[in-house]
């Protein structure tokens, strides 16, 4: 996964999904929670809950998990979600 435009969010209609950390560090925003991420950190995310990652200074190596029609089921970006 790569992760360049830490301002766009996105969410499922039905795929539940999970992230692991496998380097870097950085933090993800889950709908208005921050959430610091740290190397084998693992996120479960429901369906409905808007995410969006920010790459540490070293940057963040992620592993997204999730079922086979991932894009059958996408709700799709959702713009400025993160702008601090």
């Amino acid at each position: 996964m790569r992760l360049e435009d830490a301002e766009i969010g996105e969410q499922h209609r039905e795929q539940e999904e999970a992230y692991v950390v496998v380097g870097g560090s950085g933090r993800a925003r889950l709908d208005d929670e921050i959430v610091e991420l740290a190397q084998w950190d693992v996120l479960r995310l429901a369906p409905a809950v808007i995410r969006s990652f920010e790459a540490g200074p070293e940057g963040l190596d992620v592993i997204c998990i999730g079922g086979r029609k991932a894009e059958a089921t996408r709700r799709g970006a959702v713009p400025d979600f993160w702008t601090d």
